[in-house]
């Protein structure tokens, strides 16, 4: 894909509660208003509110890669160790590859805020040519870690397949190694 074509994100939502209505949910539009404010590329999205099943999770996973062709998806919620936290269980069902690296990196930064953020699960990996990211449901904590991890997402997208995205550098400098730069 080249500059200028858009990117669909998709925005899954882990929460009993919200799925039900019971209380709104917060942690999504928080990513959206990230992605808001860090995308110049143009972008789209797709948004989910599934309860805390892992095989409602997978199949909505499966749906916003394969139908409805989200290059990027990122989970919010699900992720931490009760019995009902089965996001990363349905994350990794799905996906071909794990990356360690954005589960190593997202943990080390909640831990300079919360000494709970090791208890934390979430995980990343790639289904086809789409990246998949668990996020907590604070929508504190996943601007914390969205300003940490981010920066390494675009390259990522790139070396999968999916389209060029770009950011506002004043709000995430994203990295890509000099080879890798479009103007």
């Amino acid at each position: 894909m080249g500059v200028g074509e858009f990117c669909r994100f998709g925005i899954l939502t882990a929460s009993d509660r919200a799925s039900s209505g019971e209380y709104e949910d917060l942690s999504g539009p928080a990513i959206e208003g990230f992605l808001e404010e860090a995308l110049t590329s143009p972008w789209e999205v797709e948004r989910v509110i599934v309860p805390d099943e892992e095989h409602e999770i997978a199949s909505s996973l499966i749906d916003m890669v394969d139908n409805k062709c989200c290059s990027v998806v990122v989970t919010t919620g699900g992720t931490g160790p009760s019995p009902r936290d089965v996001t990363p269980e349905a994350t990794a069902s799905v996906c071909d590859k794990m990356l360690p690296g954005f589960a190593e990196k997202m943990r080390s930064v909640s831990l300079n805020y919360v000494p709970t953020a090791i208890l934390s699960r979430q995980v990343a990996g790639i289904r086809g040519e789409s990246l998949i990211i668990n996020l907590p449901g604070s929508p504190k904590s996943i601007r914390e870690i969205l300003d940490a991890v981010f920066s390494a997402v675009p390259y990522c997208v790139d070396l999968i397949g999916g389209p060029y995205i770009t950011t506002d550098s004043h709000v995430i400098e994203s990295f890509r190694p000099a080879h890798a730069r479009r103007e």
